[in-house]
């Protein structure tokens, strides 16, 4: 499964939110892109408040403070 991680520089949720991504690739293949938030305006501007953003196909998954169950159970569901 193609995810999108999107993030920022110096963002200890983004970093959290990377681990907790890296712990589920064992149970669920995950395909896993880390986007800076920096890189393109509209990103940013999307973005900005709400980073770290996990998007699969299109959708947010979860984004913030990134609880491992709740993205757990929506990938599988996804």
């Amino acid at each position: 499964m193609k995810i999108n991680l999107f993030t920022k520089r110096n963002c200890p949720l983004c970093d959290e939110a990377h681990e907790i991504l890296q712990e589920l690739k064992h149970e669920i293949p995950l395909d896993i892109e880390e986007i800076d938030i920096y890189s393109d305006d509209k990103l940013l501007e999307t973005y900005q408040l709400k980073i770290p953003v996990i998007v699969s196909e299109g959708k947010e998954l979860d984004y913030g403070k990134i609880s491992i169950e709740t993205l757990r159970r929506k990938l599988k569901s996804h």
